[in-house]
């Protein structure tokens, strides 16, 4: 089943208006990371003009840490657009230069930084966020993973105006999308990105032709989801096997779940749980010449892929084969 999408409060079901007349839209993007991409690439394609891009400043990335640009910085310079990297988006240029663009839209997806009062007003139909949820639900900067750890079955993403107040303005769009039992937060986000860049499009258009009008998103059924940090996804082999495959599979393949065995850190990708295979106590091994299982509270879980500190990753079998795992146990 693919992603359905529910324009809201749409008069018409066609997105250009009952006669099919196409009105051009002056559009500033902002965006930072490769989720943003779909998006770019769709209002690229559009029939809006896209007349800069707004990301966060270089960062450093990489083996040597060197300032790198931004996937939607370098995907807009390499199509001609200027790209504005303000270090805040209140600082006074970048306010000026908003204002001499004098867009007519900002759809936002993933930029990275809140936007203050000063610069909210500026476009005609305001700030459009294509955000990764059905809000009110999981607000925040890290809703797809949020979703996955809590074993949600069904998710999807939202258009909505963005208020000074976190992901709470009035829903413009909305998509669904299931959750398979499989899914990495990568996964998930892949299809959502993908998805999303079409209800963006489709928003915009509505918006043009005086179709779509916001909704006040509900009171009931409000839930955060705040940005994951490394510490938030070390794993604790004394909870249940389901919740340490979910925790897993959530910080995949962002910010990395991990563990440690001895005094090293060992990064953990995807786990396989097994009640099939007799209980293990939590934290220690089970090991075969194909196979690493580890105890939980529950049933064990078999290891996939590791990345052992300073390696690439690498079939847990392999790893167990040259670690000397003997009596060794994992931290909870």
């Amino acid at each position: 089943m693919g992603a359905r999408v529910h324009p809201v409060g749409c008069g018409s079901s066609h997105p250009f208006g009952p006669e099919g007349s196409v009105a051009l839209m002056r559009l500033l993007f902002a965006g930072t990371p490769d989720a943003a991409l779909p998006s770019l690439e769709a209002l690229l394609a559009s029939h809006h003009d896209v007349v800069a891009v707004l990301t966060r400043p270089d960062a450093p990335a990489g083996r040597g840490r060197r300032p790198a640009a931004s996937p939607v910085a370098s995907r807009a310079h390499d199509a001609g657009i200027e790209v504005l990297r303000p270090r805040r988006p209140g600082d006074e240029e970048f306010r000026a230069r908003l204002a001499e663009l004098a867009p007519d839209c900002a759809p936002v997806v993933a930029y990275g930084a809140m936007l203050p009062t000063s610069v909210l007003d500026v476009p005609t139909h305001g700030w459009v966020n294509l955000h990764f949820s059905v809000l009110p639900a999981w607000r925040g900067a890290a809703p797809v993973q949020a979703a996955v750890r809590a074993g949600d079955e069904m998710t999807g993403a939202t258009t909505f105006t963005i208020v000074e107040a976190l992901d709470a303005g009035p829903v413009l769009g909305v998509l669904t999308e299931p959750i398979r039992p499989r899914d990495t937060s990568g996964d998930l986000l892949e299809r959502l990105a993908v998805a999303g860049a079409e209800l963006l499009v489709q928003t915009l258009d509505g918006l043009e032709a005086g179709l779509v009008v916001g909704r006040p998103q509900p009171a009931d059924g409000i839930s955060f989801a705040p940005k994951v940090r490394a510490d938030d996804v070390r794993v604790d082999w004394t909870a249940p096997a389901m919740h340490i495959d979910r925790l897993i599979r959530s910080a995949t393949p962002d910010p990395g779940a991990w563990t440690e065995v001895g005094d090293a850190r060992l990064g953990l990708g995807p786990v396989l749980p097994r009640p099939d295979r007799p209980a293990v106590p939590p934290g220690q091994f089970a090991i075969s010449r194909s196979h690493v299982l580890v105890g939980t509270a529950t049933h064990p879980v078999e290891l996939g892929t590791v990345r052992p500190a300073g390696k690439r990753d690498m079939p847990a079998a392999d790893w167990a084969r040259g670690a000397r795992l003997d009596g060794a146990a994992l931290g909870a």
